[in-house]
């Protein structure tokens, strides 16, 4: 089974990146990009994101998960620590984000370092998630081999029962990395394949070299 996929083109024209207009620092850059994103093209969900880890098993893997803050510093999301891709960042911790947001024709690469936030930190953002969110964080061994659905969802409705009423605990498995990044590349679509990418890249705290390169 085949398909060509060889005459799936289009023609890049909705915006621009130009060197002389970009800001020193890139996180203002990724800040301006999200609300206008966010702001006036429709996506749903302006904050999925795409982490990319190398696994125990030596090889990397990639899988979409929602940004939930992003501060100065870096890029907040959450997870099962004991997850494969918690366990994979235990192990190393440099790993790569990416947005894609094609109605706006953009895309924005960040290679950092991944470090567990304060756990007052995870606390409080526990506390926020819906009852079902938190449960559903309880329950889930993620990554780990189950049965069938029907298991986890009896065990679902067990917990739910244990916890009738009463104020639902964080467990310690589960809480929030931060990506501290060292380096952010953002690219623009631009018409005959000439797109504009331009690379941010840490030099010492808060101080950035900026390069445009070729597409």
């Amino acid at each position: 089974m085949e398909k060509d996929l060889s005459n799936y083109r289009k023609s890049y024209e909705k915006g621009e990146l130009l060197l002389d207009n970009a800001p020193e620092n890139p996180i203002e850059l990724f800040r301006n990009w999200f609300i206008e994103v966010d702001t006036h093209f429709n996506l749903g969900e302006t904050n999925a994101m795409t982490i990319s880890t190398i696994g125990l098993d030596g090889f990397p893997k990639s899988r979409v998960v929602l940004l939930k803050k992003y501060t100065h510093e870096g890029f907040i999301f959450y997870t099962n620590y004991k997850s494969e891709k918690g366990r994979a960042i235990e192990a190393n911790p440099n790993i790569c984000l990416s947005f894609f947001w094609p109605a706006a024709e953009r895309q924005i690469i960040i290679k950092g370092k991944a470090e567990m936030i304060a756990t007052n930190l995870s606390d409080g953002y526990f506390e926020s998630r819906p009852r079902g969110s938190q449960l559903g964080a309880i329950v889930s061994n993620q990554s780990e081999v189950i049965k069938n659905r029907t298991d986890l969802e009896q065990k679902l409705k067990a917990l739910e029962t244990h916890h009738d009423g009463n104020v639902i605990e964080r467990p310690d498995y589960w809480g929030g990395f931060i990506v501290k990044p060292v380096e952010l590349e953002f690219w623009q679509g631009r018409p005959n394949r000439l797109h504009d990418r331009l690379r941010y890249k840490l030099k010492a705290d808060y101080d950035w070299q900026i390069d445009r390169l070729a597409p």
